[in-house]
């Protein structure tokens, strides 16, 4: 228990750099938050088809964690959003996760290029099934496979 409670707790400097971070006011549904700005900069949309996307994403060293690797949490939220991506339909709300399992396979350094690729597996109703791979786009290592549970409103049929 003390392992985790000393892997978890942030030192002076972190805190402090934290705290130095510019938080702008935004307005909800004009533009990007804090959070999607921090966590998403960078991201480079390749290719849109119905049921697939393919991104770029050059690891920024702000997302890594204390080993200098791709934190998991921001592979976790890339596989959030990717996954939301491919099935949200313009002029609706976005899908909410209902559930997400993602296996780590691979890491990734700092400056390293990454492919992200989404695709739809499944629709039922209001509900949408997803499948996000994150691989190493220079040496094809598959780093993370995620699957991604949504459910959303569907698009009227008239």
């Amino acid at each position: 228990m003390e392992k985790v409670k000393e892997f978890l707790e942030v030192d002076k400097e972190e805190a402090e750099r934290v705290s130095r971070l510019p938080v702008p006011p935004h307005r909800p549904g004009f533009e990007c938050s804090f959070y999607e700005d921090f966590a998403l900069r960078g991201i480079r949309v390749d290719r849109v088809e119905p049921g697939f996307v393919s991104c770029t994403f050059k690891v920024p060293p702000r997302l890594t964690d204390k080993s200098g690797n791709l934190a998991t949490g921001a592979i976790a939220n890339l596989v959030d959003e990717v996954g939301g991506a491919v099935v949200h339909v313009e002029g609706l709300p976005m899908n909410v996760s209902v559930d997400m399992s993602i296996s780590f396979l691979g890491t990734a350094k700092p400056n390293d290029e990454l492919e992200i690729t989404s695709k739809v597996l499944g629709k039922r109703g209001g509900y949408k099934g997803t499948i996000v791979l994150v691989r190493n786009r220079e040496t094809g290592e598959l780093i993370a496979e995620g699957r991604h549970s949504l459910f959303g409103r569907q698009a009227s049929k008239m």
